[in-house]
């Protein structure tokens, strides 16, 4: 058996840290809980001009999806409705304000399929897409993810105690990810380290992509170096070095920078509900639930934006071309027109999409490998720490951020 992985925690620490200065420009230092002003918001009206941080009341810096950008005027929706008309109509709320070319321009995450629009997105998404998708779950279980959880309780299970944010929910997306990557753990925290700076990681990936090129494994690297792009005209060619390192920067922030809050927040709103915990604990079937409910409740990125291509009202509001609008899908998945009783956490309730993983031909690539990650890994800490639940000496576990949120500590105690 494989070593246990061992992680800086001090480094873990500063990277997945909200309040620290890694994800300050996101809104870090934002502490206060946003919703009921965004209820407020909503009720007078779905679409407002604006930001959605500076509606809230937080004056920033805070950088996003679509942000700053100080040259157009900005809008944010706050309605299920309003959001849900904006991802069924791409052609009119548009990923990116002009095409993206991973082979030209900045390498960064926005230059990448995330802010790719019609065929060209079909046709970047497709080569990818057959390793995301429900079946291939197992795969990423597999080969990655049970073995990383198991290994990662193995070095606090005999303790009595632990943080789970960063022994366990920050460290087993980066494991994964850069797992799949072919990435030794002793590198796993600098890929994560150099997501602010796109060309560090490429000097990280390069060696490895032209190693699978030579020589494909069973990792994600060989699927993107095997993969053909069609174009336009019918043509098939493999992806070029730049278009696997978009790829890779992508994959790499979505995968590193979501599902650890997403799986802190998960494990937090059971731990703040003992009956709840409790009843998760005895009946499995129940973890999908809990986790949809979570996702639901409280998404981790609450707000992500699109462009308006030209002149159009929505929800009886009129927003310019070029204009950006942001769609606030926090509130948006606390809609009372769409849940009785948003505010409440209940995994009993009925099941209806959400937008925590976004909505459309947009819709998050990685949802299926997240959920698996937070269902591994919350039924391990429940197979293998008994009575598990929230240290009582230790200061409450609260959400903290603005465009991403997460949980502060979550300190645990069990035997």
């Amino acid at each position: 058996m494989k070593p246990a992985p061992t992680l800086d925690r001090d480094r873990v620490r500063e990277l997945f840290d909200l309040r620290g200065a890694y994800l300050a420009q996101t809104g870090g230092g934002y502490r206060e809980d946003p919703y009921p002003v965004w209820h407020r918001l909503r009720a007078e009206s779905e679409v407002h001009p604006g930001t959605v941080h500076e509606l809230t009341g937080y004056p920033g810096p805070a950088l996003f999806s679509g942000l700053p950008q100080p040259d157009r005027p900005h809008f944010s929706a706050f309605g299920f409705a309003a959001c849900d008309t904006a991802y069924r109509n791409p052609d009119l709320f548009a990923s990116a304000p002009e095409p993206v070319d991973p082979n030209k321009g900045k390498l960064d995450a926005l230059n990448s399929m995330i802010s790719m629009n019609g065929a060209q997105h079909r046709r970047y998404r497709a080569l990818v897409q057959p390793s995301f998708v429900p079946a291939k779950a197992q795969w990423w279980i597999r080969n990655w993810i049970e073995q990383t959880a198991q290994q990662l309780i193995d070095g606090f299970a005999r303790d009595g105690r632990a943080e789970l944010n960063v022994d366990f929910c920050a460290a087993i997306p980066v494991l994964t990810i850069t797992g799949s990557f072919g990435v030794p753990v002793e590198q796993a925290l600098e890929f994560r380290a150099a997501l602010g700076r796109p060309d560090a990681v490429v000097e990280l990936i390069r060696p490895i992509v032209a190693q699978r090129r030579k020589a494909p494994r069973d990792d994600l690297i060989s699927v993107l170096v095997e993969a053909e792009l069609t174009g336009e005209d019918g043509t098939t060619q493999r992806l070029t070095d730049a278009e696997i390192h978009s790829f890779v920067v992508l994959l790499l922030a979505a995968g590193s920078g979501t599902t650890w809050k997403q799986m802190g927040i998960t494990l937090t709103a059971l731990l703040q509900r003992p009956d709840v915990l409790a009843a998760v604990a005895a009946d499995r079937s129940l973890l999908r639930p809990a986790i949809d409910e979570a996702l639901r409740w409280t998404p981790t990125d609450p707000m992500f934006s699109r462009y308006v291509t030209r002149d159009t009202e929505l929800q009886g509001v009129s927003l310019p071309a070029g204009s950006v609008l942001h769609l606030c899908i926090g509130a948006a998945n606390r809609d009372p027109a769409r849940w009785d009783n948003p505010d409440e956490y209940d995994i009993t309730r009925r099941v209806r999409p959400s937008f925590a993983f976004g909505g459309g031909a947009h819709a998050c690539l990685g949802m299926h490998v997240a959920k698996a990650e937070m269902t591994t890994g919350i039924g391990a800490l429940l197979d293998r720490l008994p009575n598990l639940r929230a240290d009582p000496d230790a200061e409450p576990t609260r959400f903290i951020g603005m465009y991403e949120r997460g949980p502060t500590e979550i300190p645990v105690v069990f035997g």
